[in-house]
């Protein structure tokens, strides 16, 4: 997408290039709109596909370290937590459980 619109850009200056002496004043500044919106579409060009590398290389370390925690519990303890966050009867705040 970003690849499309970027040629956009290069078309849309090209052609007023070519039509600038017939241009009045007052609307030459598209001229500037058109380099601005390649210059943006080549940082995007460039971004993007950064961006997704470094995405796809935290999703690797972090599914890497989730590995290691679930094969091997370091110290032997293993957590009972399901990951809920319901509390239980004997844990219900105001209330006593003695009788």
């Amino acid at each position: 997408m970003t690849a499309v619109i970027t040629v956009g850009w290069v078309l849309a200056l090209v052609v007023l290039l070519f039509v600038r002496d017939s241009l009045p004043a007052d609307v030459r500044w598209w001229l500037w709109t058109c380099v601005t919106g390649l210059v943006m579409g080549l940082f995007g060009l460039w971004y993007v596909p950064f961006l997704k590398r470094r995405r796809a290389r935290i999703a690797a370390e972090r599914a890497a370290l989730a590995d290691a925690q679930l094969s091997e519990p370091a110290s032997g303890y293993v957590s009972r937590e399901s990951g809920s966050n319901t509390v239980s009867s004997t844990e219900t705040p105001g209330k006593s459980t003695r009788s």
